[in-house]
């Protein structure tokens, strides 16, 4: 059975959804933010240098990184759920919007966090550059939402499991106005409706209010 080690408020969120879509057993054991600081406490750096989450166990595998654990989930206990195959049509926008979440959204989003941290006016150029770059992506991601029900078309797949943390939890850290993006506010109420997408939720942080809009 896989232990997940799941930081509450924290993309390791993406591991749990996975395995409620997939049915698969797995143990969670929960580590919590410094009050102040809202930093991953001491015991989650003795799993991984960098004190990050997720981090995952199967056997002697000890294996960090959201993507490569998401990779690592589907390719071994699968079974060819939630990741379309290369003679699929929608492979390529699987891989494009899969990656996209951390090669791009996710990065934007935690740039401009900290950038406003630094208590720069608004109107200073990195942060309206910033910001600009974090308007681009999400008006690319909601154009594509108007064009298909998920990312990678018709059908939910591991992109859209990679992506709903930077839309939703990430916005708890720095708040986004989702209102110029109707297409991405449809979008997560799909994701909202989900059985497996709920329970993961309430798992990871029971009773906190989801921002699905």
């Amino acid at each position: 059975m896989l232990t997940i080690h799941h930081l509450g408020v924290s993309q390791s969120e993406r591991i749990v959804w996975l395995c409620e879509e997939l049915a698969l057993p797995y143990e969670l054991v929960r580590y919590t933010r410094d009050a102040v600081t809202r930093l991953s406490p001491p015991a989650l750096r003795q799993l991984h240098p960098l004190g990050a989450a997720p981090v995952i166990q199967d056997g002697e595998l000890m294996l960090g990184e959201s993507a490569a654990i998401v990779d690592y989930i589907l390719a071994k206990f699968g079974n060819g759920q939630l990741k379309p195959g290369p003679g699929q049509a929608c492979f390529a926008d699987y891989l494009y919007w899969f990656h996209f979440a951390n090669g791009n959204l996710q990065p934007i989003m935690l740039r401009y966090m900290t950038l406003l941290r630094t208590g720069l006016p608004a109107d200073h150029p990195v942060i309206a550059g910033t910001m600009g770059r974090l308007q681009a992506a999400l008006a690319l991601m909601d154009e594509r939402l108007a064009k298909a029900s998920y990312l990678a078309g018709e059908e939910f797949t591991a992109a859209d499991i990679m992506t709903v943390f930077s839309l939703t939890t990430m916005r708890v850290f720095q708040p986004v106005d989702l209102a110029p993006y109707p297409h991405i506010q449809a979008y997560l109420a799909r994701i909202g409706e989900r059985a497996g997408y709920r329970r993961a939720m309430e798992i990871c942080d029971p009773g906190m209010a989801r921002l699905l809009s």
